[in-house]
C-alpha cells in the first residue's frame, strides 16, 4: 500500500523546510566534494549571511527536527560514512520530481532566497548550473509554470517581472499575480506591506504622472524615455550589488569548504 507522500510530490513546505531543503540541493551542486552534509554543516548552511533571505540563526536541535519532518515526506535520507561516527544527509529531490538540472537550480536559488527578477535569477542559478541567455531562463521559467511550481508577477518577457516558487503554506499568503492570458489574479504581494487598513486606490495607483490645473501634461515620449533611464539604471545598481554578493558567496564558500575538509579528515582519522 502506498501513501500520498509516495504517489504525490510535495507542494507546500515550511520556512524551516524551504532552507534546509534548499541548503541541501545548494551544497550538493557547489560543493559534491563535502556532501552530503553533517548536521553541524548543514546548520551553517542554513544561517549563512550570503544568498540568504532573511537571514537565520537556528540551532542544530531546530535542524534536526526539520531533516526528520523531511525524512517523513521522503525528501531526505541519511547517509552514514564508513567510520560510522557521523550521520550526513542529503535530498531525494531528483527522485521526487521530474525537474531538469536547471530547473532545480531555479528552484534553490528561490528557496534559499525568494522572490527575484529574472537577470538576478540567473545570474545566481549559473553558478550550479549554466543558463547561458535570459531565454534559456524563460524557457525553464515556462515549464515550471506549467507545472504549478512557479508564479510570476506579470508575463516573463516584460521587464522587470519578478518570479517566485510556490512551496509556501497557506497561512503564509505568498500568492503572487500569476502571468494571464486575459485574466488577472487578484492575490497578495509576498513583500508589500498589508497591516494598512486600505489599499491605495486603483486610479491613484495609476496616476504616477499627476498633473494640476492649468499645467499641460507631460510628453509621453519623455516620461517613457525617463522610466527606461531609470530602469537600466536601476539594473545597473543591482547588478553591483549582485557582484559584490557574489563575491561574498565565494569567500563563504571557500571557508565552509575547509571547514568541510576538516571535517572529512577528522572522520577518516587523517
Amino acid at each position: 500500500m502506498t501513501t500520498d507522500t509516495e504517489t504525490e510530490p510535495v507542494r507546500q513546505l515550511t520556512k524551516p523546510q524551504r532552507r534546509v531543503l534548499g541548503v541541501l540541493l545548494e551544497k550538493a551542486f557547489t560543493t559534491p566534494e563535502a556532501y552530503p552534509l553533517t548536521l553541524k554543516a548543514l546548520t551553517t548552511g542554513c544561517n549563512q549571511k550570503s544568498n540568504r533571505s532573511p537571514l537565520t540563526s537556528y540551532e542544530e536541535d531546530n535542524v534536526y527536527d526539520t531533516l526528520e519532518e523531511l525524512r517523513q515526506l521522503g525528501l531526505v535520507a541519511v547517509v552514514h560514512t564508513e567510520s560510522g561516527r557521523t550521520e550526513r544527509y542529503r535530498h531525494y529531490v531528483r527522485k521526487k520530481y521530474d525537474f531538469t538540472e536547471p530547473q532545480l537550480a531555479i528552484l534553490t536559488e528561490l528557496l534559499l532566497r525568494g522572490r527575484q527578477t529574472l537577470g538576478e535569477l540567473r545570474a545566481r542559478a549559473s553558478r550550479m548550473v549554466p543558463i547561458e541567455t535570459l531565454p534559456d531562463l524563460r524557457n525553464e521559467l515556462d515549464s515550471l509554470l506549467d507545472q504549478g511550481y512557479l508564479q510570476a508577477t506579470a508575463e516573463l518577457e516584460r521587464r522587470g517581472t519578478e518570479v517566485d516558487h510556490t512551496f509556501y503554506t497557506p497561512q503564509e499568503n505568498k500568492e503572487l499575480s500569476v502571468r494571464s492570458t486575459g485574466t488577472t489574479s487578484t492575490t497578495a504581494h509576498p513583500q508589500t506591506n498589508h497591516d494598512s487598513d486600505e489599499d491605495e486606490p486603483e486610479s491613484e495607483m495609476r496616476s504616477a504622472h499627476p498633473t494640476t490645473p492649468g499645467t499641460p501634461p507631460s510628453n509621453p515620449s519623455t516620461i517613457d524615455l525617463t522610466e527606461n533611464w531609470n530602469a537600466e539604471l536601476q539594473e545597473l545598481r543591482q547588478e553591483n550589488s549582485q557582484l559584490k554578493q557574489e563575491l561574498e558567496e565565494l569567500k563563504t564558500q571557500f571557508e565552509e569548504l575547509q571547514q568541510q575538509v576538516t571535517e572529512i579528515r577528522r572522520d577518516l582519522g587523517m
